[in-house]
Formats: C-alpha cells, sequence, structure tokens
C-alpha cells in the first residue's frame, strides 16, 4: 500500500465549502480501483484543519488519482481557500503487510 496524509489549513470563511468540496472529491475517489481508503478528517479542536488519508494500492495508482476529473475540480475549487499550501506526507505499509511481517 501506498498512503499520502495530505495536511490542508483552510481560512475561516472557507471550512464549509472545503468540507463540501472534499467529500465531493472523496465520493469520486473511492470508486477509483487503485483506491484502497480516502478519508476527510477534521481536527476536532481547530475545525480549519484537515487531513485527508489517502491510501492507494501503489505509487502509479496515486499518480493516476491525479490525473482524473474529480481531482482537478477539487484542486482548482479549494486553491483560493488554504490558510498555507497544503502538505502531503508519504508512508510506507508496515502491518499488516503482503509478506507475513
Amino acid at each position: 500500500m501506498y498512503i499520502v496524509h495530505v495536511h490542508v489549513h483552510v481560512n475561516p470563511e472557507s471550512v464549509a465549502a472545503f468540507h463540501e468540496a472534499s467529500l465531493d472529491n472523496a465520493r469520486n475517489s473511492v470508486q477509483e480501483a487503485g483506491v484502497a481508503r480516502f478519508d476527510v478528517l477534521q481536527q476536532s479542536d481547530d475545525p480549519t484543519r484537515f487531513v485527508l488519508l489517502e491510501v492507494y494500492r501503489t505509487p502509479e495508482d496515486a499518480a493516476k488519482h491525479k490525473e482524473t476529473a474529480h481531482y482537478a475540480r477539487w484542486r482548482d475549487t479549494v486553491a483560493g481557500m488554504m490558510a498555507e499550501p497544503r502538505k502531503g506526507i508519504k508512508y510506507t505499509n508496515l502491518f499488516p503487510s503482503d509478506d507475513g511481517w
């Protein structure tokens, strides 16, 4: 699995619109064959902060995701809503794993 946590800080006046756009993107993303999971998380003590937890079957599936119409729509819609640039952190799954480890 190839995992990405995208940390997003949204302007306070854009929280509802970001939430709506991100749910639309997530609903479409989970339909992609290469997407194992796509969560939209909002920080409990600061509603302007979100994490998109994206789990892809392969790194190539993550690249394919960025070629979809729904990703482009989300990217363009939320671009002006950010309080600071979003940050994607990539992870490799250690457990559970297919190699018995």
